[in-house]
């Protein structure tokens, strides 16, 4: 039987206006289910719910929104493996990643418990005597949620868990790709003890779902995860209407390699960075920037290791990356490699299109030798695709590595304490890596960067409190 993912509002699940197939990359013949996508009527419905809910939420005393993210956060954990298939069935993650994300989308809600509890503020004494001023941390309100495919679970995880901990209600639209891993996650959450209407999934598209985020007054925030294109786009409307906004739009990040590098060590940082999870990070090494003196070597090295890499099925042993997400993605990533030939950039792997076992968007990785000017080497690709840049020193590379409009994350492999120093100084990235892969960071600690890729608050950590909250000031005279 055809397993069939609907939404949920007000505290019921409910069937939509429309229907449409939920798509397993690795194998097209085996579909994961069917998802119910919801309209407009019942997109504002959400909106309502969420609304009328939160009052009383925000005023909950905060063990009882601690208690209700810890619930979910255990079942996640004890359910990793179950949810990490569905996520590799889904989305083409490999199990050991898929499983990986599913833990850590646990560990951020247990994170969020304990924010819930430690809610900061301030007491301070006014410049007037015997005036006393309190400075409050409150919910905004509703806040609109809007993730996308690649991180089906721990992208959700990281916005919805802290808009319920600072006592806001969540309307929560997941990209239509993944209505799988969105409706696990809110069948969880059906169950933590969560007022009706404090948390609401609203399966649909973008022009219609998002849309209603967007306009509805009654949302008082949104934060959005996707491409630089929607995200611009969102920042418009939100601007001409005041709403609070956080966005997260993607990267071109550059993965520095200077001549003092451990090159075995290079060369694996790089393949994780810039393949793994099928390249489809925000945060993945798309552009290598090599020191002339090992450029050479370390290009060998990096093609004899993608020979070694195994492409296939999500949930097969020993695959080390999965399918391209969808077709429309795979459409993208062949039209870029057309594009780095027709500009004259060196295909120097992959390229191809794979026949396997099973019919699904497989990718060959794919390594081009590309010019700084070069649309690959600049224009965020989301793909096992990467391009090596010849740089002539560190300074050459530093600059490089900043040439470009994102920021969001950058990397160096050297084993030079001053390097390392003066790059994670003069990186112009929200978020820098010595030694390690671009792509992997620790649930506890701020997410974002600068430039087109961020706009507003960091997400994730501590530094979450300042999306989710409001600031008040209040003063008694004694």
């Amino acid at each position: 039987m055809t397993q069939r993912f609907r939404s949920y509002i007000d505290g019921q699940w409910v069937e939509g206006a429309d229907s449409a197939q939920d798509e397993n990359p690795s194998d097209l013949a085996s579909p994961v289910g069917e998802y119910a996508a919801v309209d407009a009527a019942q997109a504002q419905a959400a909106i309502e719910a969420a609304a009328r809910a939160q009052p009383a939420w925000g005023l909950t005393s905060p063990q009882q929104r601690a208690d209700a993210l810890d619930f979910v956060g255990s079942e996640i954990l004890a359910r990793k493996e179950e949810l990490g298939r569905l996520l590799a069935r889904e989305e083409g993650k490999t199990l050991a990643e898929s499983i990986g994300e599913a833990a850590r989308a646990g560990q951020i809600f247990k994170f969020f418990a304990g924010e819930a509890l430690r809610i900061p503020g301030e007491k301070l004494a006014s410049t007037r005597p015997g005036v006393d001023v309190e400075i409050t941390r409150e919910p905004v309100g509703v806040v609109g949620i809007i993730a996308p495919w690649n991180f089906p679970l721990a992208i959700p995880a990281w916005k919805i868990a802290p808009a319920l901990a600072y006592g806001n209600a969540a309307v929560f639209k997941p990209a239509e790709i993944v209505p799988g891993c969105a409706w696990a996650l809110a069948e969880i959450l059906s169950r933590a003890g969560l007022p009706a209407g404090v948390f609401n999934l609203v399966i649909g598209s973008g022009r219609v779902v998002g849309q209603a985020l967007v306009d509805d007054r009654r949302v008082d925030a949104l934060t959005f995860t996707g491409s630089v294109p929607t995200g611009n786009g969102l920042l418009r409307q939100a601007a001409a209407r005041g709403l609070k906004i956080q966005l997260e739009m993607g990267g071109k990040n550059p993965l520095v390699v200077l001549a003092d590098a451990d090159l075995d060590k290079a060369v694996e940082i790089a393949v994780n960075g810039a393949y793994f999870s099928t390249g489809q990070r925000c945060t993945a090494s798309s552009r290598l920037i090599v020191e002339s003196a090992v450029h050479d070597e370390f290009v060998a090295r990096v093609g004899r290791r993608l020979a070694a890499l195994k492409v296939g099925d999500a949930l097969e042993s020993g695959v080390d990356i999965g399918p391209v997400a969808s077709a429309e993605q795979m459409q993208t990533n062949l039209s870029y490699i057309g594009v780095g030939r027709d500009e004259g950039a060196e295909l120097l792997y992959g390229g191809e299109e794979l026949e396997l076992r099973t019919r699904g968007h497989y990718l060959a990785p794919t390594l081009f030798a590309a010019q700084p000017q070069h649309r690959i080497a600049r224009e965020e690709i989301f793909g096992p695709v990467a391009a090596v840049i010849r740089a002539d020193d560190y300074d050459h590379a530093l600059q490089l590595a900043n040439d470009t409009e994102f920021g969001l994350c950058a990397g160096i492999c050297t084993t030079s304490l001053k390097y390392a120093t003066h790059f994670k100084r003069h990186a112009q990235a929200g978020m820098v890596m010595v030694n390690l892969p671009t792509a992997g960071v620790d649930p506890h600690v701020p997410f974002g960067g600068r430039k087109a890729s961020s706009y507003g608050p960091r997400e994730q950590g501590r530094y979450a409190v300042e999306f989710y909250t409001t600031v008040k000031t209040a003063y008694t005279l004694a």
